[in-house]
């Protein structure tokens, strides 16, 4: 999966206060992230909060006909089908931490798909079930998903990391307070799945603030 990422860092506002070296002010993060869709499928996370506009529609135009998103509720998938111009359900929602699966029917030529909007800051949490979530980073890093990513793992958790090229998973499982094989390193916009024992949360606190 070949990413391209561009955040672009705009001051929002500066008040003066009392003093004339006292100011305060806000920082938002915006910007976009380029994602290359593949014939087959490829396991995505919508890397950017697009507020209003992050529905399929808005996030997922000119793709190949016959293209399907399929999005995991815990239980069950749901099918969403781009057929004559329009989405089956184009008012489905895809938010920063929600992985879905985009397949692209064979033969189609790479499709690139740019995700635009802010870079979510705060304290920022992804509830998991106990079993299988289908998820990804809430910010736009790559980088290794405990070491730079903040995924605290638990005994037992495995982390699937799917290549379209393949069609096959490569695991990574957490046991003896170690990753075997090795901890895994996600892409920007890279959706997985993570297995777990017990129900538990990826928690980050993110800014980019100075």
């Amino acid at each position: 999966m070949r990413t391209k990422t561009l955040l672009l860092t705009a001051a929002l506002g500066a008040a003066g206060v009392a003093s004339a070296i006292a100011q305060v002010y806000s920082v938002n993060a915006v910007g976009y992230v380029n994602l290359t869709a593949k014939a087959g499928f490829n396991l995505w996370n919508n890397p950017l909060d697009a507020k209003a506009d992050g529905t399929v529609i808005k996030l997922l135009p000119g793709l190949p006909e016959g293209s399907i998103v399929y999005t995991y509720d815990g239980a069950n998938f749901k099918l969403n089908t781009w057929e004559l111009g329009e989405w089956t359900f184009p008012n489905d929602t895809l938010v920063p931490g929600q992985g879905f699966f985009l397949r692209v029917p064979a033969g189609s030529a790479d499709t690139t798909i740019t995700f635009v909007g802010e870079v979510m800051q705060g304290t920022l949490s992804t509830p998991l079930i106990a079993g299988f979530n289908l998820v990804g980073s809430k910010v736009p890093q790559a980088g290794l998903i405990q070491t730079d990513l903040g995924f605290v793992p638990a005994e037992g958790d495995t982390v699937y990391k799917f290549d379209t090229a393949t069609g096959n998973y490569a695991l990574s499982t957490f046991e003896f307070g170690a990753w075997d094989p090795a901890q895994p390193t996600l892409s920007v916009g890279e959706g997985i799945w993570v297995r777990k024992l017990a129900a538990g949360a990826w928690n980050r606190t993110f800014s980019v603030n100075p």
